[in-house]
């Protein structure tokens, strides 16, 4: 019997819509409408693209649309200028750097400037502080979606084994936090992770998140499990992800596909946060009306 079919898309919309008449809610309870700025540095085209979508999305959703562009040869200088001022911005809530940036610049240092209640990315070292102690903040976007999939799907996160495939700061050690959040007993597991195939097989619940094409086969996955995929490779036979996807859905009880699964929560969970940091900046008096 093959796997159910977990729908990014549709979860994705139906988040968007709520998050459409909240923000309409908030502006008109509070004169306030959220803005994001999005800041681009350089012309990467695939960042182009994410970004041309982010913003898309916020004006659809209600709010304004802050984007900032920086030349390819930007300095360190320039780009923490701009940051700053967005962060005393008081028509910005959420402030989003995209990544990667040009090689000259920092990114670590660049992404601290941003203060905690205007990281809509979830990246900064308060945030992610505020994550570890279970304490309200901002998310990341991606795990906070695979959250928000297994959520709707009706999957019980409380009690469940969990295996996360990948520690990257990005995904993989935030999403696995996230659970254990949620009273998972997570495992996260890794390139030096001794027989990995093993260790999948006890979970009922898998979030793929290696980087590996491929990578999660039918052998590792426990009859009935949850598998969220958040891989994505592109190749020319199309996109494609960290699991063999045709051979785990025989198995696998539900399953993220790719596309279509995990990545278009990623946006819809973007603007989720820039509503919520337009919220708590109204709650901690730092806005004003735009």
């Amino acid at each position: 019997m093959s796997a159910g079919i977990i729908d990014g898309k549709a979860v994705a919309a139906s988040v968007r819509a709520a998050l459409k008449d909240e923000v309409a809610a908030f502006t008109a309870e509070t004169g306030i409408q959220p803005g994001l700025a999005t800041v681009l540095v350089g012309g990467d085209p695939a960042s182009e693209v994410y970004v041309a979508n982010k913003r898309r999305s916020s004006v659809v959703a209600g709010m304004a649309d802050l984007h900032q562009h920086l030349p390819e040869d930007a300095s360190q200088a320039d780009v923490e200028s701009l940051l700053r001022a967005l962060a005393a911005d008081p028509a910005v809530s959420g402030i989003l750097l995209q990544l990667p940036v040009p090689a000259q610049l920092d990114a670590v240092s660049l992404i601290e400037l941003i203060p905690f209640e205007k990281d809509v990315d979830g990246l900064t070292t308060m945030s992610v502080g505020l994550l570890a102690q279970n304490k309200a903040g901002l998310r990341p976007c991606t795990p906070s979606g695979v959250i928000e999939l297994l959520d709707a799907s009706g999957v019980t996160i409380e009690g469940a084994n969990v295996v996360v495939i990948g520690r990257s700061e990005l995904v993989g050690r935030p999403v696995a936090q996230l659970l254990v959040n949620r009273n998972a007993t997570v495992t996260i597991a890794h390139s030096r992770t001794r027989d990995l195939p093993a260790v999948c097989r006890e979970a009922d619940i898998i979030v793929a998140a290696a980087g590996v094409k491929g990578l999660v086969t039918a052998d590792y996955i426990k009859q009935g499990a949850t598998v969220i995929d958040v891989g994505i490779h592109r190749g020319e036979e199309g996109l494609s992800g960290d699991v063999a996807y045709a051979e785990v859905a025989e198995v696998a009880g539900l399953i993220t596909p790719v596309p279509g699964g995990v990545g278009p929560m990623t946006i819809a969970m973007l603007l989720q946060n820039t509503l919520r940091a337009a919220q708590l900046q109204y709650e901690l008096g730092g806005s004003a009306a735009s």
